[in-house]
């Protein structure tokens, strides 16, 4: 497996896996893949953390990190992270997600939150946001709105995140 960049090339494939991966997810809205195509054409959108995954010289891994603002620190959101059903639980969505908080943390981010499976995302560092100081700007269980700090020294961060407005909140 080769994790690189994604183009503009590689989005009308990424379009389709993010709506395949979804199409079965237990918790969606079907937008998943609507919502990161709006999300490239934003002032959020950071295209080092827009990362795909080759396997057989096909994309079969998609993740995406965006900007989002906590109080006054900007910081950023993992959604969406998508993988094809076929290559689900083969290791594909995490070392998306470890290649990501990587190039996070060379670019200069502290943390990352993550609206997700409360058994999926703690493998990565991932707590309930709350614990960090990090709150929801929407009603839902505190165990699946979550963040890590991708640094041991991350200055602590207090506040309701902003997301990009392409998120509809």
């Amino acid at each position: 497996m080769h994790i690189r960049q994604e183009t503009p090339a590689d989005y009308p494939v990424v379009y389709t896996l993010i709506k395949d991966a979804f199409a079965s997810a237990e918790h969606c809205d079907g937008n998943e893949q609507d919502l990161a195509a709006a999300l490239r054409q934003s002032t959020s959108f950071v295209p080092e953390l827009s990362l795909v995954a080759e396997a057989d010289g096909r994309i079969v891994g998609h993740i995406l990190f965006t900007k989002i603002r906590i109080g006054t620190s900007t910081q950023l959101a993992l959604a969406p992270l998508s993988v094809l059903p076929a290559f689900q639980g083969q290791g594909v969505g995490s070392a998306l997600v470890r290649q990501g908080h990587q190039i996070a943390r060379d670019l200069g981010y502290s943390y990352s939150v993550v609206l997700g499976s409360e058994t999926y995302y703690p493998r990565f560092g991932y707590v309930p946001a709350e614990q960090l100081g990090v709150q929801t700007p929407f009603p839902v269980p505190a165990e699946n709105f979550m963040a890590v700090k991708l640094t041991e020294d991350a200055p602590p961060v207090r506040g309701v995140v902003q997301y990009a407005p392409e998120f509809g909140i």
